[in-house]
């Protein structure tokens, strides 16, 4: 039946509307009283329907969908400019093209792995948790340049040294991100009740991949964090907040060291550190990093393949000898 006018009568006080048009089923009110105001709101939603925009009031908007994601329990960074971008827009509609345009708009300078970080990761989310697929591409290189720079055990014991040598809690601190993996925002966040230092665990609360998980101190860890004595009072282990006196540490300690770290990577060069150690000298394999908690997948985890050599290139050993005569 195409789409008609029903006038008002005692159990609806106003004009309706009522059937189907390109497939698209209609019986709500137009809210309205009189006819010609009725007739352009019917006018309206035929040509929402064309454009495939039409809202039926159960319809979810992406900021709808965002707030309900969000009070889900998803993951707020980045959303807040991206709500502003798609406001009341249905969530439906949200295409390709539109995620695109808005990783443009919103981030006009930055690289294509910031982009899929800040826009295309959280609007997948939503519109997952919203019930909406579309495949999303995402941009190329999104995956950025895998920074797999690390410390020899040399520069990073004398990178440990300077570091302790300015304060014992910051020596601590970056003990801890060299032999668990932690990046320093998890680090931050432990409290002297997540520690366990007769087992050897910590409890990282809250990670970037949005899951806690438990995390092994070696013994030289378990001694440097018992001597800066934690107290259960305390609200945080280490103390420090992300900022410039905490870089500025850091910088200082790199210099004392004669160790160079690349600006981009900073503390992250303890986080690799760990991996390739944890490959080269733990004998582990992608999947065993997995398993370590530290990464969450093997895509992740596969960027320390290379750091050290396979057990089949190994085999070039077992190869005839030239030997001079």
């Amino acid at each position: 039946m195409p789409l008609k006018l029903t006038p008002p009568d005692r159990k609806h006080p106003t004009y309706r509307v009522r059937g189907t048009y390109l497939g698209v089923s209609i019986d709500r009110s137009t809210g309205a009283r009189e006819k010609q105001v009725a007739k352009q709101i019917l006018a309206k939603w035929k040509r929402d329907i064309e454009g495939n925009s039409y809202a039926r009031p159960e319809d979810q908007t992406f900021a709808s969908a965002a707030i309900s994601y969000m009070n889900a329990g998803g993951q707020r960074t980045f959303l807040e400019p991206i709500i502003r971008y798609f406001g009341a827009r249905l969530l439906h509609t949200i295409k390709q093209a539109d995620i695109d345009a808005a990783a443009v708009a919103l981030y006009p300078a930055a690289t294509p792995a910031t982009r899929n970080r800040q826009v295309y990761t959280p609007v997948s989310a939503v519109l997952r948790h919203g019930g909406v697929t579309i495949g999303l591409r995402r941009p190329k290189g999104a995956a950025g340049t895998p920074r797999t720079c690390w410390l020899s055990p040399d520069e990073a014991f004398a990178l440990l040294a300077a570091a302790r040598a300015l304060e014992p809690r910051f020596g601590a601190l970056c003990m801890f991100l060299l032999y668990t993996g932690c990046r320093l925002s998890e680090a931050l966040r432990v409290r002297p009740q997540d520690l366990e230092l007769q087992r050897g665990f910590a409890y990282v609360g809250k990670t970037k991949n949005g899951k806690p998980r438990p995390v092994h101190l070696p013994p030289q860890v378990v001694a440097e964090l018992a001597n800066i004595a934690p107290e259960k009072i305390e609200q945080r282990l280490f103390h420090y907040s992300k900022g410039g006196h905490l870089y500025g540490l850091l910088s200082q300690a790199s210099k004392a060291a004669g160790v160079t770290i690349p600006p981009r990577v900073k503390f992250h060069i303890w986080r690799h550190t760990f991996g390739a150690w944890m490959r080269r000298y733990g004998g582990l394999d992608t999947s065993g990093l997995v398993g370590t908690g530290a990464w969450k997948s093997r895509q992740a985890a596969a960027v320390y393949e290379h750091v050290d050599t396979s057990e089949e290139a190994k085999k070039a050993d077992l190869l005839p000898t030239w030997r001079v005569k």
